[in-house]
């Protein structure tokens, strides 16, 4: 699935260009700053959030897709593709949100929502049997969406320091 549109607000959901590098780390920086404020005892300010080399294998593989509105990167969504089969779990196969962040300015627009619809067309259409994610505990908003969209809590992780 390389293409699906949201036609009610015009966010169309496609799989990334190499060109595009800019505006996708533009965004990944956004989302570096908001984690090295919540946790600057995990993540610092860095020059390149997401290496070229990184992006360019992410777009020959198809797995990092962007959303697009009026002609201009709004979000982003890295997926990762995980099979599951061990002697003591159920075998599956999981489509896992690595990254998904939308512009600051476009925040509120229903991008997320259109990135959720395009993972759940996915799901279906590829046969995965889950689509999961982390957030980060301070990032209420982002837990709140995921929450109003369906995603519920199946592990919390926790840490000592």
């Amino acid at each position: 699935m390389k293409r699906a549109q949201c036609t009610d607000k015009g966010i169309q959901i496609r799989c990334a260009r190499q060109e595009e590098y800019q505006a996708v780390e533009a965004i990944m920086q956004q989302v570096q700053d908001l984690h090295a404020c919540w946790r600057p005892d995990i993540y610092k300010s860095v020059e390149t959030v997401l290496p070229p080399d990184v992006f360019a294998q992410a777009v020959q593989e198809q797995t990092f897709y962007v959303a697009e509105y009026n002609g201009c990167i709004t979000g982003i969504l890295f997926l990762l593709f995980r099979h599951v089969e061990s002697p003591s779990q159920v075998t599956r196969n999981i489509l896992f949100v690595d990254s998904m962040a939308v512009e600051a300015r476009y925040r509120g627009m229903g991008i997320g929502h259109a990135f959720f619809d395009f993972l759940k067309a996915m799901k279906e259409e590829k046969g995965y049997d889950s689509i999961e994610l982390q957030v980060n505990a301070r990032n209420k908003a982002a837990y709140e969406m995921y929450k109003a969209y369906g995603f519920t809590e199946k592990s919390i992780n926790m840490e000592l320091l």
